[in-house]
This record gives C-alpha cells, structure tokens and sequence, in this order.
C-alpha cells in the first residue's frame, strides 16, 4: 500500500510540474509585475528602471535587490524573462509583455543612462546611481 500511495504522490507532482511548464508561454501576455512609482523587492542595492512600451506608455519604479546584475535581479522579481543566447541574454518578454523579432520586427533594447548598453541586461553589474530602461522597439 506505501509503494501504491509512493507512486501515486509521484506521479501526481509530475504531472502539476509538467502543467506549470506551459504556463506564461510565447503568445500569451502575461499579467503586470509592476506599476508605475512603484518600489520591488528586498535587499542592500537600490536602482531606478524604467520600462517603454511600443505604444509610447511608460513607466519608471524602483529596484531592491542583493543581487549582482541588473538581470538576475529583474529576472528574480519577474519583471523580465528570456532565455540563454549565443549573446548572452535574449530578453523575450518584460512585464507580462511579450515581443517576438522573428513575427513582427520588435524586440525589447536595454539602456543605461539613456544610452544604449554596451553589455546585456545579465552582464551589467548594478550601479545603484544609474538609470536602466527596458524599451519596447521595432527593427
């Protein structure tokens, strides 16, 4: 009877692990993480982002974090996700909001003091007086 209830339990944790993997797929937009002047997180390091939408909306919170990059850190709060590019990187989606380069030209650009990074968002240690904004643009 152990061994029985054993596979049951096993079996039923791998089936709710597989039905959580297609959750927040590519075409689907996801829900807001964060909110205009809102502040995210916990930690000892604080920086100011900003997201830009291709519809011009934005908007700007504010960070709180023990982690080392601006990535990890947006990464862990789920205000960004992507997945490991031959670049680093490749950001697919911020704040709910999905872009795909392949179906219509658009993709998310990361800035750093309203210039254009030189690193990826996963390569760019965070200085807790800079500026980083996730754009929304069209190639």
């Amino acid at each position: 009877m152990k061994k029985y209830l054993a596979f049951l339990l096993a079996l039923l944790l791998m089936l709710g692990a597989v039905g959580c993997a297609g959750v927040g797929g590519e075409d689907t937009q996801g829900e807001p993480v964060v909110a205009d002047g809102q502040t995210i997180g916990t930690g000892s390091k604080t920086f100011a982002a900003q997201i830009g939408d291709l519809d011009g909306s934005e908007i700007a919170f504010t960070v709180k974090t023990d982690k080392t990059t601006v990535g990890e850190a947006l990464q862990e709060l789920g205000v960004l996700q992507g997945e490991e590019g031959p670049y680093g990187l490749y950001i697919k989606a911020v704040n709910g909001k999905p872009l795909d380069y392949e179906k219509d030209g658009a993709y998310w650009a990361f800035y750093v003091d309203g210039a254009y990074a030189t690193a990826g968002v996963d390569e760019t240690d965070i200085v807790e007086t800079s500026v980083y904004r996730l754009q929304a643009e069209k190639g």
